[in-house]
């Protein structure tokens, strides 16, 4: 039983159970959803695919014959850049939603950008979104933050090499 639908004036897409919903439904947000095996998949494919997009343009700067270490490292360097700026997506649109799904109140808007209004959650709702949120989403958030810390800390030393080389 949805107790949204009783109790509530939010429209239904603004609904921080129905945004939760649609967030874990989508195509590119679900991805921290997934088992680790496939989640780490999916990073690593994101990984590998912005090599073979970044390569061609790395060869005129800096050719593979001459300078195959700078070459080698601005191509992870920049592959991880890629992949961390799509894994920040990841994170903010979770965060987004854990924080309308903690929060006691919820801001919404009926018909425009004018008349926004919030409406503060009853007990049973709350406690609902919060279980949501604490066991859910958190969870979520602390995979791409980790994700995000390994594929930095895996981002330095080519960094740091790519001077001296």
């Amino acid at each position: 039983m949805n107790l949204y639908n009783n109790q509530c004036p939010v429209p239904l897409e603004q609904q921080p159970v129905n945004e939760y919903n649609s967030l874990k439904n989508s195509w590119f947000f679900c991805w921290p959803t997934l088992s680790s095996h496939s989640y780490n998949k999916k990073i690593t494919i994101t990984l590998i695919a912005t090599c073979f997009l970044v390569s061609p343009v790395l060869l005129s700067i800096f050719p593979i014959a001459k300078l195959p270490l700078k070459f080698f490292f601005s191509e992870f360097i920049i592959s991880s850049l890629i992949t961390c700026f799509i894994l920040i997506r990841l994170y903010l649109g979770w965060s987004y939603v854990v924080k309308r799904l903690m929060s006691a109140t919820v801001f919404y808007e009926e018909s425009g950008w004018y008349d926004g209004q919030i409406w503060v959650k009853p007990s049973e709702i709350l406690v609902k979104d919060r279980f949501i949120g604490l066991y859910e989403v958190f969870p979520l958030l602390n995979k791409i933050k980790n994700t995000l810390s390994c594929l930095s800390l895996m981002t330095t030393a080519p960094a740091i090499l790519f001077f001296y080389f």
